[in-house]
């Protein structure tokens, strides 16, 4: 993987290692250069386009939804366009029996499903994931949000896709895993390096490597954020590709898998 990408994104590239690769840039433009058919899996936590001057509540404190420009939309239909452009660009990167999971709200989570149904791919499994811990709603004007959705769709309707169905079980319990997964927000540990404002929990990232992933495939991310999908992937022994438009996500995700190695390299030797 690497020599491929010393060829291809030279001026891209912010850090490569043969199972580890961080590309800098626009993520339409880098998308469109990933080889036809070349990655197993896909998870994508796009921007949900909330930073519309409303407030929330973060560690017992008001504070602004607003993130950056990247979370900013004119209207529905822009924000429409703009899925379904980069998700027709994983199809054609996934590999026939590859899989995309796509986090998100009731603010583009409907728009991600449109765009997947018009794409012709093939959804599996909606699932809800719950947050008990989830912030209080201050307006006290409609129930609290302790939700967000997690669409898993596979390329090709007739592809056979991977899916580990006994480790699953076997994480629930020995029943069947079902569609609703509780899971706590991000823990604090896991934000040593810096906040990022959706960054989502290291255990939520392993589960869904788990479920359609063997040791080795390759994981893309085309919206890299804090890199919780890259050090889920590193910590499961998958190869990864993570595209972040900021350099600061980049430096944030670079210090956590610094971090990471370090602890499998201190495993190796116990």
């Amino acid at each position: 993987m690497n020599e491929f990408f010393n060829r291809m994104y030279k001026k891209s590239i912010y850090h490569n290692e043969s199972d580890f690769c961080l590309l800098l840039g626009d993520s339409f433009k880098l998308l469109r250069r990933i080889k036809e058919n070349s990655v197993d899996m896909i998870f994508a936590d796009p921007p949900y386009f909330l930073s519309n001057g409303g407030i929330t509540c973060s560690s017992g404190m008001m504070v602004s939804v607003d993130k950056a420009e990247w979370d900013k939309a004119d209207n529905i239909k822009e924000v429409h366009t703009f899925n379904k452009t980069w998700i027709k660009e994983c199809k054609r990167i996934l590999k026939k029996d590859g899989t995309i999971w796509i986090s998100g709200t009731y603010h583009n989570i409907y728009s991600i499903g449109y765009a997947l149904q018009e794409l012709d791919y093939k959804i599996l499994n909606h699932i809800t994931w719950y947050k008990r811990n989830a912030p209080p709603n201050l307006s006290c004007r409609y129930f609290t949000h302790s939700t967000e959705e997690i669409i898993w769709a596979k390329k090709d309707k007739k592809g056979k896709h991977y899916f580990n169905y006994k480790l699953m079980k076997e994480i629930n319990n020995g029943k069947q895993m079902r569609n609703v997964w509780e899971i706590p927000c991000v823990k604090r540990s896991e934000k040593n390096f810096g906040n990022f404002p959706t960054q989502k929990p290291l255990n939520l990232l392993e589960r869904i490597i788990l479920a359609c992933t063997d040791e080795n495939y390759s994981i893309l991310d085309p919206f890299n954020g804090s890199g919780t999908t890259g050090i889920a992937a590193t910590k499961l022994n998958r190869k990864y590709i993570g595209i972040d438009v900021e350099q600061e996500y980049l430096d944030l995700t670079l210090k956590r898998y610094k971090e990471i190695k370090e602890i499998i390299n201190l495993q190796k030797k116990v």
